[in-house]
């Protein structure tokens, strides 16, 4: 058996191969809710309720989605150059420890400076944050050729720990009664809420525009141009006169800023200070996002919003019929390996070798 490129890939193939992906990812998770002895109809029912199924449980949803659209931007950005960056989880911890640095750590002093332009300084600052935690792991590729996946994995690790030193030392809140969380940023500074008595803020606009941007950006300027031919070929692209090097660094930079905003706006928007425990793997998941979007930042809001929705969901649905909520985890971990799986089959057959075969 090995698998041979196509010749051609005919659009009902590229039509066909999300949805078979999807029915995959409701067999291989129905056989787990069955296992479980929960009714499987119900069990839908209730994850579908829990994350759409009310203004509140919408509103629930949009809030996950918030971070997990803008970690898919970063992904998807430094994904579409073939720049492997694994690290938005550290990125976005590097942006949310800027934002209270700039934000939170001068004690309600503003510097003498109006709100909208401190505002402003600690949304650079963040961004700042998260691109050059990734500018140096894009310049060790560009220019010695070390994988990207292993450093910026392990940036991650390393970034907690400066969090958990930082939180016990310098910007530990000393009203906090010894629990490790940083000081709260200026009330003046948090964005407000889109909906009432609900926790859906402002960052869903900033997220939204950001797609948009970055949308445009890849389609319509001669950046996205070289960012696109990158990734399909670097010797190609290097050959016709794409400055490689220079992209590696501005799509690094562009990367790690997103994801920086990310941990920004989540403590603007949501928690107003940071916590060991302020991203439950928001990082890791844009990842998955950003695959599900096959790499489109207009398909990343979509992805975002259904994957959010399925682990709000996941807990109203686990106290009603009894199903742990990591059967979340495993839909989407289901649904990006059978996506996987369906984009390798529309490039590539299946050949029997011996009987001369192909699927």
């Amino acid at each position: 058996m090995r698998l041979e490129k196509r010749t051609q890939t005919s659009k009902l193939s590229l039509m066909l191969a999300p949805i078979g992906a999807i029915a995959f990812t409701l067999l291989v998770s129905s056989l787990l809710v069955l296992w479980a002895g929960a009714p499987l109809g119900q069990t839908y029912g209730l994850l579908f309720k829990g994350g759409f199924g009310s203004v509140f449980a919408l509103s629930e949803t949009l809030t996950r989605a918030i971070p997990l659209i803008l970690t898919g931007l970063s992904a998807t950005v430094a994904f579409k150059a073939r720049l492997f960056n694994i690290g938005a989880e550290g990125q976005l911890y590097a942006g949310a420890l800027a934002a209270v640095a700039v934000g939170g750590l001068h004690g309600g002093s503003s510097f003498g400076l109006p709100f909208w332009l401190l505002f402003t300084l600690m949304m650079l600052a963040a961004a700042l944050a998260g691109a050059l935690m990734l500018l140096g792991p894009a310049l060790l590729k560009a220019h010695l050729g070390v994988d990207e996946v292993v450093t910026t994995l392990l940036l991650n690790f390393i970034m907690l720990l400066l969090v958990s030193a930082m939180l016990d030392g310098p910007m530990k809140d000393p009203t906090a009664m010894g629990w490790p969380q940083s000081v709260a940023l200026q009330g003046e500074l948090e964005l407000s809420k889109l909906i009432a008595q609900t926790r859906v803020h402002t960052g869903l606009l900033w997220a939204i525009s950001l797609a948009v941007a970055l949308w445009a950006l890849m389609k319509y300027t001669v950046l996205g141009f070289d960012i696109r031919a990158l990734g399909a070929n670097a010797k190609a692209a290097a050959f016709a006169g794409v400055p490689v090097t220079r992209t590696v660094v501005l799509v690094a930079m562009l990367s790690g800023a997103l994801a920086g905003l990310a941990g920004a706006i989540e403590v603007a928007g949501r928690t107003s200070y940071v916590t060991l425990d302020m991203s439950p793997g928001y990082g890791y998941t844009g990842i998955v996002i950003a695959m599900l979007a096959a790499l489109n930042p207009l398909g990343v809001l979509a992805a975002s919003v259904l994957v959010a929705g399925v682990l709000v969901g996941a807990d109203s649905m686990s106290r009603a019929v009894g199903v742990p909520t990591y059967i979340a985890d495993v839909m989407v971990a289901a649904s990006l390996l059978s996506v996987l799986v369906a984009t390798l089959l529309t490039q590539y057959r299946v050949v029997l070798q011996g009987r001369g075969r192909a699927a």
